[in-house]
C-alpha cells in the first residue's frame, strides 16, 4: 500500500470511529444520568433519542449547549397516549427528540428556555393538544381565536373534524399586549385588517417620538386547521392539502409531504421526476424573489424597479403556465411523482428564457447599485445582527443575510439536489440591503441550477403508481423552499389514510426575527423592514 492509500485509509477508519452527532448527544445525555434510547436514522426517518417526559427539558438544555439548531416541536395523538416530538438540526444532521405522556398526563417541560425559536410553536402545541410546557417564559394562549371552548384542543382525535357550532365556542377576551409605560412612551396598533390586500396580522409598536422600542405581533387570524383536517385523507388529498398551507409555498410544501409520505412508503420517485421538481422548486424560487424585489422597491418609492421586476415576473410565471399548467405551479407535484413533464422543445425554450431574464435582472441591479436613495433607504435598515439570528435560528434569506449558512438543497441534500454543487450565497450585515443583495444571488444560484438540471434530465418515468404503507408507518421530510426549510411529518393508519400531518413552514421562525430587526428603526421604515423579511402568514396560521 502506497503512503496515499495508507493516509486515505487512516482517515477513513478515523472518520468511522467518530462518534455521529446523534450518538454525542446521547453519551452527552447519559453521563447526565438521563436514561435515553437512541434509534439510527433510516430511510424513512431521521435518528430518534427517546428519553423520558420528566427529561424533556434536560435533553433541551445539552442540546443547546452543544450548537444543535432547534427546528420544531409536534405532538401527536395515539389514543393511549401523547407522543410529543422535537426536530434538532446540526452540520449535516438532523436529530428528533421523542417522548411520551400517559392518559391524564399533560406536563412537560418548556424548550423555551434554551431555544427562541420554541416560544410560539409551544404555544400552539399547548392550545391545540393541551399539554402545558412548564417553566414556559409566555404563558399566553396564541392560535385560538374563539374557534373552540377553553379545554377543547382540536388536535385530539377525540375532537369532531367538522368543528364546534357557534354556540359551543367562546370568543376571546382581549390579548393581553405588552402594555406601554413611561413618559412620552405611545402604543399605534397596526391591523389586523390592513390598508392593502394581504392576510390579517396584528403589530402593536410602542415608540418615543418615531422610534421603536418594542414590536409584538399578534398572529394566527387566518387558522385553517390544515392540520385537523388532514387526518382522514388519502395521499393525493393530502398533497392538495399541503400544496395550500402557503400558496407562494405550494411547490415546496407539496413536495415535502409527498417526500415524506414516499419515505415512509419506502419507495422513490424516478429520477426524472426529482429533476422535474427541482425545476419547479427553483422556478417558484425565482419568482418570489422577483416580486420581491419589485416590492421592496415599491416600499421606497422606486417605481420603475417595481414595475420592472414585476413584468419579470409575470413573464415567468406565463411560462409556468404553458409548461407545466399552472401559474404558480400548484398540483404539480404528487405522490409517486409529477403530473408535467417537458419535451426537448420546452427544454429549450426554458433555456432562452433563463437567458433572457438573467440579463435584465444583472441590467436592473447595476442601475439600482447606483441609486444613493434606494441605498440610503436599505443600507443599515432593519439590522439583524449574526449572533442574534443564530439565537433565533432564522432560515433562508433572513438568515443568510445575517451570516446563517444552512440550505437543505447543500447540507442536507435529496435528489436531485444530491448530485449537484449548490452554492450557498452568506451576507453578514443583515440589513435590509443585505435581504436584497442575498435574493439577487439566489436568484443567480437558481438560474444556473435549472440550466444544470435541464443539462443532465434523465429519461424515464415521472410517476410511479402508488404503493400503500403498512399502518403506522411514518416520514419524515425536509425541503428549502424559497423562503427556507420546510419540515414534514406524516404518519399513516391502516386503508392508507394520513392520520397525522404536521408542517413547519419557515415562517414561524422568522416571524420573531421581525420583532427583533425593527428595534431602533423609525415607524415609517416598518414596511420596507417587514418587506423584507416577507414571512408568511397563512404559512404560519396552520
Amino acid at each position: 500500500m502506497t503512503q496515499t492509500n495508507q493516509d486515505i485509509a487512516v482517515a477513513i477508519e478515523t472518520a468511522h470511529s467518530q462518534p455521529s452527532e446523534p450518538e454525542s448527544l446521547a453519551a452527552a445525555l447519559r453521563a447526565q444520568k438521563i436514561d435515553v434510547e437512541l434509534i439510527e436514522s433510516t430511510a424513512s426517518f431521521p435518528a430518534v433519542v427517546k428519553l423520558n417526559a420528566a427529561d424533556w427539558g434536560n435533553a433541551a438544555a445539552a442540546a443547546s449547549a452543544a450548537k444543535w439548531r432547534w427546528a420544531g416541536v409536534w405532538a401527536d395523538d395515539c389514543v393511549s397516549e401523547l407522543k410529543v416530538y422535537s426536530c434538532l438540526q446540526k452540520n449535516n444532521t438532523y436529530l428528533i427528540l421523542q417522548t411520551q405522556l400517559r392518559p391524564g398526563q399533560t406536563g412537560l417541560t418548556s424548550q423555551a428556555p434554551y431555544f427562541w425559536a420554541a416560544d410560539r410553536p409551544e404555544r400552539h402545541t399547548q392550545d391545540l393538544f393541551g399539554i402545558r410546557f412548564e417553566d414556559h417564559p409566555d404563558p399566553r394562549r396564541w392560535t385560538r381565536h374563539q374557534a373552540w371552548p377553553q379545554g377543547s384542543y382540536p388536535l385530539r382525535k377525540s375532537f369532531p373534524a367538522s368543528g364546534l357550532s357557534q354556540a359551543e365556542t367562546a370568543p376571546d377576551h382581549e390579548y393581553p399586549f405588552l402594555e406601554a409605560n413611561g413618559d412620552s412612551v405611545y402604543q399605534i396598533p397596526v391591523g389586523p385588517v390592513h390598508a392593502g390586500i394581504i392576510e390579517p396580522g396584528h403589530f402593536r409598536f410602542q415608540a418615543i417620538g418615531e422610534t421603536v422600542l418594542h414590536l409584538e405581533e399578534r398572529l394566527g387570524y387566518v387558522h385553517k386547521g390544515i392540520e385537523k383536517i388532514s387526518e382522514g385523507r388519502d395521499p393525493a388529498g393530502l398533497a392538495r392539502l399541503a400544496g395550500r398551507v402557503s400558496g407562494d409555498c405550494t411547490v415546496a410544501h407539496a413536495w415535502a409531504a409527498c417526500l415524506a409520505m414516499e419515505r415512509a412508503a419506502g419507495f422513490e420517485a424516478p429520477p426524472r421526476a426529482a429533476f422535474l421538481r427541482g425545476i419547479m422548486a427553483e422556478r417558484e424560487r425565482i419568482g418570489n424573489h422577483l416580486w420581491d424585489m419589485a416590492a421592496l422597491c415599491n416600499d421606497v418609492g422606486f417605481a420603475f424597479a417595481y414595475y420592472q421586476f414585476g413584468r419579470l415576473r409575470e413573464l415567468w410565471l406565463r411560462e409556468n403556465q404553458s409548461v407545466f399548467g399552472h401559474r404558480l405551479l400548484m398540483d404539480r407535484i404528487v405522490p409517486g411523482g409529477v403530473i408535467s413533464d417537458i419535451s426537448s422543445q420546452t427544454n429549450r425554450l426554458m433555456r432562452e428564457s433563463v437567458t433572457t431574464i438573467r440579463g435584465e435582472v444583472n441590467e436592473l441591479l447595476t442601475i439600482l447599485d447606483y441609486n444613493s436613495s434606494l441605498e440610503d433607504r436599505f443600507i443599515g435598515a432593519g439590522m439583524l445582527s449574526v449572533e442574534l439570528a443564530d439565537a433565533l435560528g432564522a432560515l433562508g434569506f433572513v438568515g443568510r443575510a445575517s451570516g446563517q449558512t444552512f440550505d437543505a438543497r447543500a447540507h442536507i441534500p435529496y435528489a436531485p439536489y444530491d448530485s449537484l454543487q449548490v452554492r450557498v450565497p452568506v451576507e453578514s450585515q443583515g440589513d435590509v440591503a443585505s435581504r436584497f443583495w442575498v435574493r439577487y444571488k439566489e436568484l443567480r444560484e437558481s438560474f444556473h441550477l435549472i440550466e444544470a438540471l435541464l443539462d443532465t434530465m434523465p429519461y424515464g418515468d415521472v410517476s410511479l403508481s402508488w404503493q400503500a404503507p403498512a399502518a403506522g408507518a411514518q416520514g419524515f421530510a425536509a425541503i428549502e423552499s424559497w423562503r427556507g426549510e420546510v419540515l414534514c411529518f406524516v404518519r399513516f393508519d391502516g386503508d392508507n389514510a394520513v392520520s397525522r400531518y404536521w408542517p413547519r413552514d419557515p415562517s414561524a421562525v422568522n416571524w420573531p426575527a421581525l420583532e427583533k430587526l425593527v428595534l431602533g428603526n423609525i415607524v415609517p421604515d416598518f414596511p420596507v423592514c417587514n418587506k423584507s423579511v416577507n414571512a408568511s402568514y397563512s404559512g404560519h396560521d396552520l
